[in-house]
């Protein structure tokens, strides 16, 4: 990635992060939250990804708790690697994980079919903006050439930046979720 690149990523994440941070607990997680319900009707029964919220990062635990299927979230388990799953469930005993991430004490892997994907920006082709790490895009690449994956981001709407930088690097995401509803992308 070029050092023109980094920058634009460091400032698209800044003003994301910034009003990620002013969107958080306002209410509006419920609204995102009933999308989301709505975006997993059909992969009742099917693995699912999810992650424990950290600083502003909108909620999705309780449609994680209510999904139809095996439920995991993500675990780092080094640097430049993919991530992977491990089960969770309402009430299971958790640790802290790398950078401040619950995760749960006994690791029982799962493939995810699905991902709710959390991110500090997005835009409007469905590229997604985290922390930095590149954690989910080499997760979602690798899940893909295993087979189908859909990944659903999930944000609040004013995360919305003008269209991120990109690399080939970075994986799009299939959806973005947010309170004002199921954003799909194609091609």
């Amino acid at each position: 990635m070029s050092q023109d690149s980094n920058t634009q990523k460091s400032d698209a994440r800044r003003l994301a992060l910034t009003a990620r941070k002013a969107a958080h607990g306002t209410g509006l997680d419920a609204a995102a939250q009933a999308h989301l319900r709505a975006a997993l009707v059909g992969f009742k029964g099917a693995p699912l990804a999810g992650y424990m919220p950290i600083r502003t990062e909108i909620d999705p635990l309780p449609v994680m708790a209510a999904h139809d299927g095996p439920v995991g979230v993500p675990v780092i388990t080094g640097p430049g690697q993919a991530l992977v799953f491990h089960r969770w469930r309402p009430g299971c005993p958790m640790v802290e994980g790398p950078f401040g991430a619950r995760v749960p004490a006994e690791p029982v892997p799962i493939t995810p079919r699905v991902l709710i994907v959390p991110l500090v920006g997005f835009d409007a082709r469905g590229f997604r903006l985290g922390y930095g790490g590149g954690f989910y895009d080499r997760t979602l690449a690798t899940l893909r050439k295993a087979g189908p994956v859909t990944a659903l981001g999930f944000a609040y709407a004013a995360q919305e930046r003008p269209a991120l930088p990109v690399d080939g690097f970075d994986q799009r995401l299939d959806a973005v979720v947010t309170e004002n509803g199921i954003r799909q992308f194609y091609g």
